[in-house]
């Protein structure tokens, strides 16, 4: 039987690539809101109610509201929103995060999708919290700049409408500086640690791409590790899979520079281990595309896991 399937918030930025990555599959029936009824209450909670599984690209609260609408129909949801990345009744869906985690994202109702930077710093933090290389007190500190999508619509109108009047005409601006980003309890919970980083999230004028840095001081890590056994924990850790990849050492201290636009169009992540051998210190990057791996391209994977259950 053909699954239905229906993104609430298919306007939006994420979910608008969502629909594009489905668009012409055979095996699933796509529901939507006509534009003329978008306002229509009664219509998204028949749709919400009725649909195998739903893609929620919404507001926090907005999420919330959804899960409730279809509360005891049996529904399915992938949340794309902020709501559900740390509730114990959810799964997280990011699927390499873990030995069994697609397992457990395939058996699962609901499953939160991860936030684009949370991903990249959670794949770099987690294995090594896991492995016993980085205490769960570390002093971590992340530092990270994405393309614009990332702040949906409005921002990506600021960025490209120079006439505007509320136009950014930065080409790299920081934000977050209260060091509250949104993505942050999820960075904690999901990676293992019992300290929160300090996050300094960062926007450039180019549409899609992400590059996220967490630098660590080695003598302070368990047993103070080389960047080799730094780079085999990583590596053995994704060992297996096809999304994330673990780049060789003599490849990335061989590269100048690392474009944050390397991995757009793509649904996978690239690691890097940087730095020079025996100075204490490690480099960590995470490559990715915010709107792939980091947004749309997560979701419809977690859809394919999800649906591969039925």
């Amino acid at each position: 039987m053909t699954a239905k399937i229906f993104i609430d918030g298919e306007h939006g930025t994420t979910g608008l690539q969502i629909r594009e990555r489905l668009a012409g599959r055979t095996d699933i029936e796509l529901l939507s809101i006509p534009m003329e009824e978008r306002r229509n209450a009664s219509l998204r909670e028949e749709l919400l109610k009725t649909t195998d599984i739903a893609i929620l690209c919404l507001p926090d609260d907005a999420a919330r509201e959804a899960v409730a609408l279809a509360a005891g129909t049996g529904t399915r949801f992938i949340d794309a929103s902020t709501a559900h990345r740390t509730h114990p009744d959810w799964v997280f869906g990011f699927a390499e995060l873990e030995k069994g985690q697609a397992a457990r994202i395939a058996a699962a109702q609901f499953v939160s999708n991860p936030g684009c930077y949370s991903t990249g710093a959670i794949a770099l933090l987690a294995p090594l919290v896991a492995a016993g290389v980085l205490p769960v007190d570390y002093p971590v500190t992340i530092n990270a700049v994405s393309g614009y999508t990332g702040g949906g619509k409005q921002m990506i109108a600021q960025m490209e409408n120079p006439e505007a009047d509320d136009a950014i005409t930065a080409n790299h601006f920081a934000y977050a500086l209260t060091l509250a980003h949104k993505h942050v309890p999820e960075i904690v919970t999901r990676s293992g640690l019992s300290r929160r980083p300090i996050f300094t999230p960062s926007v450039g004028r180019f549409a899609q791409g992400m590059l996220v840095n967490v630098p660590l001081f080695t003598d302070l890590m368990s047993g103070a590790p080389s960047m080799a056994a730094v780079h085999a924990a990583l590596a053995a850790h994704y060992a297996g899979q096809d999304i994330v990849e673990v780049v060789p050492p003599a490849e990335g201290t061989a590269l100048p520079r690392i474009d944050a636009e390397e991995m757009t169009g793509t649904d996978r992540m690239r690691l890097y281990v940087l730095g020079t051998e025996g100075k204490g210190q490690v480099n960590l990057i995470a490559s990715l595309d915010n709107l792939g791996k980091g947004a749309s391209g997560a979701a419809v994977q977690n859809l394919n896991l999800m649906l591969s259950a039925r």
